[in-house]
């Protein structure tokens, strides 16, 4: 990797697909005088937004397939447990947004720079430390954001080509037996159709052509209709839980550790969108007004994520699948569901990939000759989506994988690193021993939940538990 590029501040963070880059470059120069293309910046009244246009952004960053997962994650901590874990991870989550942007602020004034991005922060905050090695080494906190968002993305699409697989193939496999009458109970037999991996092989062309848009903007009415496929399915999802609640007294309170460390994977991955909230605070037109839209945002997402949780595992118990949409009943109205939220999904692939691509694509076309530099764009760009699409038929089980990435990656963005920037910042001026003593301790939850997390879920990939949530099965019972 070229680390005069790197040092010259040429990388771009997106951490955020759904805040789509300025197109246009910016006036100024920093570094050594290399102009940094497409940073964020405000550039005045038209592309600046308002705090509820904000507010929209911050929800759609942190809605996903993570909301889904929930109360599988919510059945791995238990029916008290798990609300009580998702209300602790909220508050954390949230103060280490709120960490990321102080602690930008603050670097910004003193390295007077206009805007920094989660990678510049962590390489500031590493130069104006005390630590002469830290500060001689700087140029890796860019390094390991950039990584981390990488592989973040990248887990992502993973998520998505099996969460598309597993959605279409019940769809497919009880097509026959789909019916109008969502009201009776009766069990239907799935038509047995290809494996899962087939399913998920089949996607690949048709997003290796997606990713080949490289403008945003031309997704951009498809992704609309993407964001209201998926608050209307999000609503019947809700309407259908929400009601007929089984007796509870029959589940499980607290798990054991290693239904937990799963639960803190998938919590995670559910809450990481971190990288969301410089992008965003930079383009506001009051900037000041961001700490109550973050505030307000993520207060909201946290309901959203514990009553879906809760209420989830409520409505199916046990039975609870790593999408809760494939525990719908069997009737067209609710096929519908998993149809348009795996529309929703089969779009934002896309835009969740654009981050990774243009941290990578750039780096690797550097040095190619300009003639040849779109075919190796797109060749790059179909080579991750092809890499994603084989770590996805890997694992194939869609649980597991959320709980993996989550672990993996989004516990370092999301926990590890926000505190230790923060300590990294205000050293020198003075830090109190309880809010240092309060830092290591959120990113030591973080490490442990990163530690725990990835060895359970790579354990249960490699010597699987017989369970019905990760096997396939031919009844679906419609409830």
């Amino acid at each position: 990797m070229d680390t005069s590029r790197l040092t010259s501040d040429r990388y771009n963070d997106y951490s955020s697909t759904e805040v789509s880059p300025s197109e246009e470059n910016s006036p100024g120069t920093i570094g050594n005088n290399v102009s940094r293309p497409r940073q964020y910046e405000r550039l005045g009244e038209d592309s600046s937004t308002t705090w509820y246009q904000t507010l929209i952004h911050l929800l759609k960053g942190n809605i996903g397939t993570g909301l889904l997962s929930l109360p599988l994650a919510v059945k791995n901590a238990g029916i008290v447990l798990g609300p009580l874990s998702l209300v602790f991870m909220g508050i954390i989550a949230v103060h280490c947004m709120d960490l990321l942007v102080k602690c930008a602020h603050h670097l910004c004034q003193r390295e007077q720079r206009p805007f920094v991005d989660y990678g510049d922060a962590l390489m500031y905050g590493m130069q104006g430390c005390p630590s002469q090695w830290l500060q001689r080494n700087s140029v890796w906190g860019r390094w390991i954001v950039g990584f981390f968002l990488i592989l973040t993305q990248l887990g992502f699409c993973c998520v998505y080509f099996v969460f598309l697989a597993d959605n279409i193939k019940q769809v497919v496999e009880a097509a026959n037996g789909t019916t109008n009458d969502c009201s009776a109970n009766e069990t239907v037999v799935l038509v047995e159709s290809m494996d899962s991996r087939l399913y998920i092989l089949s996607f690949l062309p048709f997003l290796i052509l997606l990713v080949f848009i490289t403008n945003l903007r031309y997704l951009s009415i498809f992704s609309l209709l993407a964001n209201l496929s998926m608050l209307g399915s999000v609503i019947m999802i809700y309407q259908y839980i929400g009601r007929d609640i089984p007796d509870p007294t029959h589940l499980s309170y607290v798990s054991s550790w290693r239904s937990f460390a799963l639960f803190f994977g998938t919590a995670i991955f559910a809450f990481e969108g971190i990288g969301v909230v410089l992008p965003l605070e930079n383009k506001m037109k009051i900037p000041h007004q961001f700490p109550v839209v973050l505030y307000v945002g993520m207060g909201i997402v946290t309901i959203l994520y514990i009553s879906m949780g809760t209420l989830g595992f409520l409505r199916f118990g046990s039975s609870i699948q790593a999408s809760i949409t494939l525990n719908l009943p069997n009737c067209w109205f609710y096929q519908s569901v998993k149809l348009l939220y795996s529309f929703g999904i089969f779009i934002t692939f896309a835009l969740q990939f654009y981050v990774a691509a243009e941290i990578i694509v750039p780096t690797v076309t550097l040095h190619v000759h300009d003639r040849w530099v779109r075919c190796m764009d797109l060749t790059v760009r179909a080579a991750l989506v092809c890499l994603t699409c084989v770590l996805a038929i890997l694992i194939p089980h869609l649980g597991l994988v959320i709980s993996l990435v989550g672990s993996v990656s989004s516990s370092a963005l999301a926990l590890i690193i926000p505190p230790l920037l923060e300590i990294l910042t205000y050293y020198t001026e003075g830090l109190s021993r309880w809010v240092i003593a309060k830092d290591i301790f959120i990113s030591l939850v973080g490490f442990l939940g990163f530690v725990l997390g990835t060895y359970v879920a790579l354990w249960e990939l490699i010597v699987p538990e017989v369970s019905p949530a990760l096997n396939e099965t031919a009844l679906f019972v419609v409830q």
